[in-house]
């Protein structure tokens, strides 16, 4: 694709696949208000009342109307100590909602390093394939530009150049999804000392070279280009 025909291109596929964040939905006052014992005590990190419903045989993996369980709910309220109680209960990490999110893609999207750093150390996977957009928290993590997530994502092993739907890897959506500043910056310098590769191309074969090129995001080209992409 020539470049005068790349930076449209670009746009338009950004303005859909922007819908990305979206994808995430996090308990609205409606739902918390209609929720039961265990969302509810998970919700507002009520220890005492969640161990009372574990040891009363409460089931963990019960869904709320998005199929979100009560670790779903406790990662969005960002309520650590209950996520802790909950695992060490039973409660499953790889659990998708009905957005195929797990708790792991939940923290990565909402920017929170702390919460994701507690459910990488009781277990869970930074590899698994999530959302609709088949992707994984990296990718999510990299369109956002949230790079000490990414940076913690790398360290637990997540895929480097997992693919998407859209044909897009992590270095690839740190570009079309970015904003060319300092945290899209550092979110493409990690993957690529990661060792991403940088040859990978879109679905129109496009390199990340081209693309931030087309961007005309100078730092993300001459971080590429020291590491030899073209």
């Amino acid at each position: 694709m020539r470049r005068r025909d790349l930076v449209p291109w670009l746009l338009a596929m950004g303005a859909g696949a922007s819908q990305q964040a979206a994808a995430q939905v996090t308990p609205s006052p409606s739902e918390v208000q209609a929720y039961d014992d265990l969302h509810r005590a998970a919700w507002t990190g009520d220890l005492r009342r969640l161990d009372a419903l574990i040891r009363r045989g409460a089931d963990l993996q019960a869904r709320d109307g998005r199929g979100r369980t009560a670790l779903h709910v406790a990662t969005h309220a960002r309520r650590r100590e209950a996520i802790r109680v909950l695992v060490e209960a039973g409660a499953r990490l790889d659990t998708l909602d009905d957005d195929r999110y797990d708790a792991v893609t939940i923290a990565a999207v909402a920017d929170d390093p702390a919460t994701l750093a507690l459910l990488l150390s009781l277990g869970a996977s930074a590899k698994l394939t999530t959302s609709r957009y088949d992707g994984t928290a990296l990718i999510a993590a990299a369109h956002l530009g949230h790079d000490e997530v990414v940076r913690q994502l790398i360290a637990a092993g997540a895929p480097l150049d997992h693919v998407n739907n859209l044909h897009w890897t992590a270095l690839i959506e740190s570009i079309v999804l970015g904003d060319g500043g300092a945290r899209h910056q550092r979110t493409l310098g990690l993957l690529v000392d990661a060792g991403a590769n940088t040859q990978l191309a879109d679905r129109a074969g496009n390199t990340p070279l081209q693309l931030a090129r087309a961007r005309g995001y100078a730092a993300m080209v001459g971080k590429l280009k020291a590491a030899g992409a073209s």
